[in-house]
């Protein structure tokens, strides 16, 4: 008699039951193959669109997670079992997760930030966190610097997006200033006609924006000669110390009086 109950007891929780499991399997199969299609049809979208390659394997992995995840819940919920418990248990993890990983997640989003809207690209020179340098890499949690005086300098990302980051390559031209200060004797029109010779006659400097020579201020124990001329932003450095080498030679060939001279 007590088998017979039993018996009638699993055969009505069967049929109660058994055809949720039924749907629940087909909707997790059919969930399955579907989301298989559509991975490949991201990966192949991503490509097209040129997302850049770091960025492409975290945005399909984070997308067909989600869906994964989602599939999973629909099919609880058609089987009919309790999802309290499991939201509660996903709510806290992730409450935990963020918690301890607050300062990394900061440099994940500065780096699919930095990938997304390219403030800078790879051999962009930039000045940053007080750093200049070719950018020889951009991770998704760093950037890698190579500076003029060859130091290899990493920034998390989260710090350099959320500050001022100057990108000395975008433009495609640099101009270099600097200023020269003579004593009230020198003769204006002959220092800048020197200026403008040693200019002309300095390798690397371009026509083409207008460079400028002129007198930048009046100040109690001289003039200052502002020079500006316009170079390309890989020849700055040679073309500053090249500039400013011929300037002063020629000026004291010039017969130019130099301070403390």
């Amino acid at each position: 008699m007590k088998l017979t109950k039993l018996y009638d007891k699993a055969y009505d929780w069967l049929l109660d039951i058994g055809p949720k499991i039924i749907v629940g399997l087909i909707i997790l199969f059919i969930g399955i193959w579907l989301i298989r299609m559509l991975r490949t049809r991201l990966r192949a979208q991503m490509s097209r669109k040129k997302i850049h390659s770091s960025l492409q394997p975290f945005f399909l992995s984070l997308t067909i997670t989600s869906l994964y995840v989602l599939l999973l819940i629909v099919v609880m919920n058609v089987i009919g079992l309790e999802l309290t418990v499991f939201t509660t248990i996903i709510g806290a993890f992730g409450v935990a997760a963020g918690l301890a990983l607050s300062g990394t997640l900061q440099n994940f989003a500065g780096g699919v930030l930095i990938l997304l809207l390219k403030p800078f690209d790879l051999d962009d020179n930039i000045v940053a966190q007080g750093q200049d340098g070719i950018v020889t890499s951009i991770q998704i949690f760093y950037t890698v610097l190579l500076t003029f005086d060859n130091k290899t300098v990493i920034i998390p990302n989260g710090k350099l997006f959320n500050e001022v980051i100057v990108n000395v390559t975008r433009e495609g031209k640099r101009r270099l200033d600097f200023e020269i200060k003579l004593g009230y004797v020198a003769n204006v029109e002959q220092v800048k006609a020197v200026i403008w010779n040693a200019v002309k006659g300095t390798a690397n400097v371009l026509n083409d924006p207008r460079n400028r020579v002129g007198v930048s201020a009046l100040e109690i124990d001289g003039v200052k000669f502002v020079v500006n001329v316009w170079v390309n932003p890989g020849d700055f450095g040679a073309a500053k110390l090249a500039l400013q080498e011929k300037i002063l030679n020629d000026l004291v060939t010039a017969g130019v009086k130099l301070p403390g001279m």
